[in-house]
């Protein structure tokens, strides 16, 4: 372990910290020799680019997570009630999350494609537009859509994650609510909700961290557009890296979003330990 730790370090994270402290240009043209200090990062922070990319992003993680939170909340409910076919149902929900994203991707893109997509002929059929649209045509709305396949594919691991909180309540707690004539609303206050915070803390940490990092499902429904429109920071930094051959600040780019992610989780971990802390 240590030694595959030490070979990472050495082929990836210390090139990678060089390039971010050299001059921008071509790899291999001489100009990463010529030492630029902080000035990759002043550029990418003084960037509106980069402002831009970053405030996607956010909007992606904050939604994305918030919907993927109550939805999963929801279908753990119905993933713990006492049904007869109850296994059947578990593995159905399963499905979405065992597809492979790229093949996520590229199924919500032919769903909401602005010729024959099934979204278009839905909703034709229902009378709710009377033309079709194009879904992934307009910056906003294809935001939206890619975060909708996020969810549809993410949702399930949620769910089971917050599923095995649920599990782990003790019985005495709902019958002694059940004497006491409890509402169900009151029930999921008072005992559920407290009871599920180190699950959901965990949800929150992993979801957080991987929404602000999505690159994925972008590059497969969208490639960052249209005009930038769905271009998140590390969307940006690919580009910025492998399309525009400037390592220099796509290496700085790649240590900011390492930094965010290490600031969030930690702020995450340590609301974790004071919910915990509640908890005795």
């Amino acid at each position: 372990m240590l030694i595959y730790f030490a070979q990472q370090m050495q082929q990836r994270v210390i090139p990678t910290a060089h390039y971010a402290l050299r001059a921008d240009g071509f790899l291999g043209l001489g100009n990463y020799e010529k030492f630029a200090g902080l000035k990759n990062y002043a550029t990418v922070l003084t960037g509106h680019s980069f402002w831009a990319a970053m405030g996607r992003t956010l909007y992606f993680t904050i939604v994305s997570t918030a919907l993927e939170l109550s939805l999963g909340l929801i279908v753990a409910g119905l993933l713990n009630a006492k049904l007869r076919a109850r296994w059947l149902f578990r593995a159905i929900v399963v499905i979405p999350w065992a597809i492979p994203t790229i093949v996520n991707a590229a199924m919500w893109k032919g769903i909401f494609n602005a010729q024959y997509g099934a979204l278009n002929a839905l909703l034709t059929q229902l009378g709710l537009i009377h033309e079709y649209q194009a879904w992934l045509g307009d910056p906003t709305t294809a935001l939206n859509m890619v975060i909708l396949a996020d969810v549809w594919k993410t949702t399930p691991l949620v769910a089971f994650f917050l599923l095995a909180g649920l599990n782990s309540i003790p019985a005495e707690l709902y019958d002694s609510a059940k004497i006491d004539r409890a509402s169900w609303p009151r029930i999921f206050r008072s005992i559920v909700l407290p009871m599920l915070v180190p699950s959901i803390s965990i949800v929150l940490v992993l979801r957080t961290v991987e929404a602000f990092k999505v690159f994925d499902i972008i590059y497969a429904m969208t490639r960052g557009g249209p005009v930038n429109g769905t271009q998140t920071v590390a969307y940006y930094a690919y580009m910025t890296a492998f399309s525009d051959q400037n390592f220099g600040l796509g290496s700085a780019l790649s240590y900011i979003i390492v930094t965010v992610i290490l600031v969030l989780t930690a702020v995450y971990l340590r609301l974790l330990r004071r919910s915990e802390m509640s908890l005795l």
